[in-house]
């Protein structure tokens, strides 16, 4: 039941993260004309010069992204996308917000920012709203390019366009909105694939282990724990489980060990950098996997995965 829950958790919020990209785009962005980066502001840009709609505009330019992501990020990931952008599309062409404003820097700011929230809680719950990320990644994969550099390149093309289509003002005004959007995903996500540590001490720590390693797929290590002392009391022995997880698995995680322990104690960290050991990556198929004989056999002891 508390794993449905989760599920339903999970698109409710990327629904949240659909009704702010639509706002963002409809109430500030389309009726000035004003640009956002990737996909999006392709769609923006044909249905300023040809007067075309911009929700079937928005699904066809999706569409060889979308292909490409298939082999490009993992299969939940194309799933959840697909429906995100089509439930985009549906929003944009049957809303009808009014105009909050018509001051252009406004326009820009506010735009950007319910644009950016949108897409930064849609990606931490593990869909894609925009496909120039897919593109980066197959550039990445495929020929060694930085994933940064190929968005910034195909932004810069895209705003130089709209310069030269629509007008100079339009363009710095869509470059201002773009950096604006990309710093609110930021803050929403701090990068799709970034980790966080995670220390857990229970007292039921076999059941958790076995709980992580197989629905969390990632590894893990204990640590023996002389004592301590807390709000149960003073503890003379114990393990401490340290964690490292994809962000994206965040919630995941939490839930997990609360349906385990509810009264667990959690210290979450930020990691700079992670090489090695056995971590979830969901813009890769070749993430390492855990061995089904290290969750079948059973934890009988601390064990180092990491």
């Amino acid at each position: 039941m508390k794993k449905t829950l989760a599920v339903v958790s999970e698109y409710a919020q990327i629904l949240v993260g659909i009704l702010l990209a639509s706002l963002g785009l409809k109430a500030f962005l389309l009726p000035n004309g004003f640009l956002d980066g990737g996909v999006t502001g392709i769609a923006i840009l044909l249905s300023e010069v040809y007067d075309w709609n911009i929700s079937t505009l928005l699904l066809l330019i999706s569409l060889p992204f979308l292909l490409l992501a298939a082999v490009t990020v993992s299969r939940k990931i194309v799933i959840k996308s697909v429906i995100s952008i089509v439930a985009l599309s549906i929003f944009i062409h049957f809303e009808n917000f009014t105009p909050l404003t018509d001051d252009k820097l406004l326009i820009a700011i506010f735009g950007g920012l319910f644009l950016g929230a949108g897409i930064g809680i849609t990606i931490r719950n593990g869909a894609v709203l925009d496909g120039s990320e897919v593109l980066g990644l197959f550039m990445n994969d495929r020929f060694g390019l930085s994933i940064g550099s190929v968005i910034l390149v195909f932004n810069v093309i895209l705003f130089i366009i709209a310069g030269v289509v629509l007008s100079s003002e339009v363009a710095m005004y869509s470059i201002l909105t773009y950096l604006v959007t990309a710093r609110v995903i930021d803050f929403f996500i701090k990068g799709f694939e970034n980790y966080v540590g995670l220390m857990i001490v229970s007292h039921n720590n076999l059941e958790l282990e076995r709980q992580l390693l197989q629905h969390i797929g990632t590894g893990l290590t204990v640590y023996s724990c002389p004592r301590g002392y807390g709000s149960r009391g003073k503890r003379e022995s114990g393990e401490i489980i340290h964690v490292i997880i994809n962000r994206i698995d965040i919630r995941k995680t939490y839930n997990l060990v609360h349906e385990v322990d509810s009264e667990a104690f959690i210290i979450e960290f930020d990691v700079n950098n992670v090489s090695g050991g056995v971590l979830r990556k969901y813009l890769s198929r070749n993430d390492k996997k855990l061995s089904p004989s290290i969750i079948n056999e059973g934890i009988v002891a601390p064990v180092n995965l990491n």
